[in-house]
C-alpha cells in the first residue's frame, strides 16, 4: 500500500524542497509540480484550459510515480492547489478537477507557512496576499476534515518538523495540526 502525502499551499513556502528531502529521508520518489515545465514552454499567457491540462498530466504522473515508489510518494502540489488557483484567478474550478479534489484524498497534507521570506520567481504571482491564500488553503483542509499538519520554521527545522508529521501518519496518527 502507498501512503501519500500531498504538500499544498500558496507560493514561495518551500514546498518543492520538503518534497524532495522527505523523499531522500524516506528513500523514496516524489512527484515534481508540472505546472512550473507547463508553463515555463508557454509562449502566451496561460488561461483556465491550461489548468486544466496541467491537473491532468500532474495526476498521470503522479500515478506512474505511485507504481515505482517504496511505501511513500510525496507530491509537490495537489488538487487543492489547482481547485485555489482556478477559484482565486477565474472565479470558478473546472468540474475534472473538483472530482479529483473530491475523490483523490491523500493520507496526508503537509501546509508549509509563510513563515519564510517570499522569493521572486516569474511564475509566482501573489507576494502581497500570502496570509489571504495560506488562509484559503487551511479553511480549505479544515472544512474538508482532512489529515493535515502545519509546517513552520526554516532549514533542518522545517524538515525536521515534516519528518515528525510523516511519522505520525506511519503511526496512525490523525489531525496533527501545529
Amino acid at each position: 500500500m502507498i501512503r501519500r502525502v500531498a504538500i499544498t499551499g500558496p507560493e514561495s513556502t518551500g514546498k518543492s524542497t520538503l518534497a524532495q528531502r522527505l523523499a531522500d529521508h524516506y528513500h523514496t520518489v516524489w512527484v515534481p509540480e508540472y505546472a512550473r515545465d507547463y508553463i515555463d514552454h508557454l509562449e502566451r499567457p496561460y488561461d483556465l484550459n491550461d489548468i486544466i491540462e496541467i491537473a491532468k498530466e500532474q495526476y498521470k504522473r503522479e500515478e506512474a510515480m505511485a507504481a515505482v515508489a517504496n511505501g511513500l510518494l510525496f507530491c509537490d502540489t495537489d488538487f487543492i492547489v489547482l481547485k485555489i488557483w482556478c477559484e482565486f484567478k477565474y472565479k470558478s474550478c473546472p468540474p475534472w478537477i473538483l472530482d479529483k479534489v473530491n475523490h483523490h484524498i491523500y493520507d496526508l497534507y503537509l501546509l508549509p507557512d509563510i513563515d519564510l521570506p517570499w522569493s521572486y520567481d516569474p511564475q509566482r504571482e501573489h507576494p502581497h496576499l500570502r496570509e489571504l491564500l495560506f488562509s484559503l488553503y487551511e479553511n480549505e483542509l479544515k472544512d474538508r476534515h482532512l489529515n493535515y499538519t502545519i509546517i513552520r520554521g526554516e532549514g533542518d527545522d522545517r524538515i525536521k518538523k515534516a519528518i515528525v508529521a510523516v511519522k505520525g501518519l506511519l503511526e496512525g496518527k490523525k489531525h496533527q495540526r501545529r
